[in-house]
């Protein structure tokens, strides 16, 4: 797939209801390059680095699927909280590969760090220091099972380190989000700023993913920069309570991937004094600015779902437990039944119900009351006297449909979001290696 991004900036698809496409702004101590590796054999950028000459402290959950990407094995490997670059590659996972995926990530983590130390010492300012290769991590996305390109990604790594740029404009951005696509029919990116130790702080972040999305964790990658100077411990902890209501909220097809990754970037560069820990007041205008921008890119995704029309909120409310709550919302999200309905604008609400009932959880039947939009369907364990299904009908033409379910046994909710099912997701996935 090839964006051509002077277009795609002049017209850019409309998402105000279910995320919102932002110009990032620069990141100081960050350098990006993406090219074409011919990965794909069209030509089209699959490779991605991030370049960090300072080092930056960072974080990062990944996929709890128990079969992984070995470059997701070679990030657990690394000890280190301060790391010099993240190297992104798309059409191949590097999973199942085994010893020859593991194998490759070395070869090219040596030969990063070899031109990486290279660049650096051509410069004048005398301060050059050998980068390692437990320095740098990876990222990868694309078929699982396939022999890793090792040797073609080795090719363009001189490539890659020459076209780094410091100064990051809206094209360098969206050249990189583009570049770490796969099934993908846009671009996904986020923006926000916010204040610590009342210094202005910037967090720009990327994303991708279209298909085999129910992360759990935490193919889906996300990275997340900022210029803040926040400690790799604190960093993890924001992460995953950021993860928890925005990536771990969002299902597609209900598949968690072996390559899910999200992982945050913070170069140090505005300095935001000592925190004594994660709770720290001082932190909490960036965690909240944090949410936004997780929120903000898990929306863009589910509404780039493979072959999506519609972007499905599943609202729980008056649940007994927070896990209730969830269970439940997911366990009609995840319905290929009710999803198909969704994409047939039939407003079948027997299909909600059959997803409430099949989550296991203990509930009040005859308490339960159920809107699609602000339509009620049923209450009181049976369907709503005053039903209007024209109008419900007519609202289900919309692209963005919120389906709410309440319990009335207790005072907890969940919020998740997914997409409807439609032909254009079989032919995908039918058509995906071909």
């Amino acid at each position: 797939m090839t964006i051509n991004l002077k277009n795609f900036l002049q017209d850019k698809p409309k998402l105000s209801k279910m995320g919102e496409f932002q110009e990032l702004e620069p990141i100081e101590g960050l350098e990006i390059s993406a090219v074409s590796a011919d990965l794909y054999g069209t030509g089209r950028d699959d490779l991605c680095l991030f370049y960090f000459k300072d080092g930056t402290n960072y974080a990062a959950v990944y996929t709890n699927n128990s079969i992984c990407s070995e470059s997701i094995t070679w990030n657990r490997h690394i000890r280190k909280s301060l790391i010099k670059a993240l190297l992104v590659n798309t059409k191949n996972a590097n999973t199942f590969t085994g010893q020859q995926g593991l194998d490759g990530v070395e070869t090219l983590s040596k030969s990063l760090a070899k031109n990486l130390t290279l660049r650096e010492s051509q410069k004048k300012d005398g301060t050059t220091q050998a980068i390692k290769p437990n320095e740098i991590i990876f990222a990868s996305t694309g078929v699982i099972g396939e022999k890793y390109p090792t040797q073609k990604i080795k090719d363009n790594i001189p490539d890659l380190v020459e076209k780094l740029r410091e100064k990051q404009n809206k094209f360098v951005w969206f050249k990189a989000a583009s570049s770490i696509m796969t099934t993908d029919t846009r671009p996904k990116l986020a923006f926000e700023t916010c204040k610590v130790w009342n210094k202005d702080i910037r967090i720009s972040a990327i994303a991708k993913g279209s298909g085999m999305i129910a992360p759990n964790l935490g193919t889906m990658l996300s990275f997340v920069f900022t210029d803040a100077d926040i400690p790799s411990v604190f960093l993890k902890s924001l992460l995953k309570r950021a993860v928890a209501n925005t990536f771990n909220a969002i299902t597609v097809d209900s598949d968690t991937s072996t390559n899910d990754m999200v992982a945050i970037f913070a170069t140090g560069k505005v300095k935001t004094g000592k925190f004594y820990n994660v709770l720290d007041p001082k932190l909490k205008d960036f965690e909240n600015a944090l949410q936004k921008v997780l929120l903000n890119l898990s929306k863009q995704i589910v509404s780039d779902g493979e072959g999506a029309k519609k972007f499905v909120t599943v609202k729980v409310v008056n649940a007994r437990s927070f896990q209730m709550a969830k269970k439940i919302a997911f366990s009609v999200a995840n319905s290929p039944l009710f999803k198909t309905a969704m994409a047939a604008g039939d407003p079948n609400w027997g299909r909600i119900v059959m997803g409430i009932g099949k989550s296991g959880e203990k509930i009040s039947p005859e308490k339960i009351e159920i809107k699609i939009g602000d339509f009620k369907v049923a209450e009181k364990g049976k369907i709503y006297e005053d039903i209007d299904e024209k109008k419900i009908k007519e609202y289900m033409e919309w692209d963005s449909i919120l389906i709410q379910i309440d319990l009335k046994i207790g005072q907890a909710y969940y919020e998740c979001y997914t997409c409807d099912f439609t032909k254009d997701y079989v032919e995908i996935n039918a058509d995906y290696r071909t």
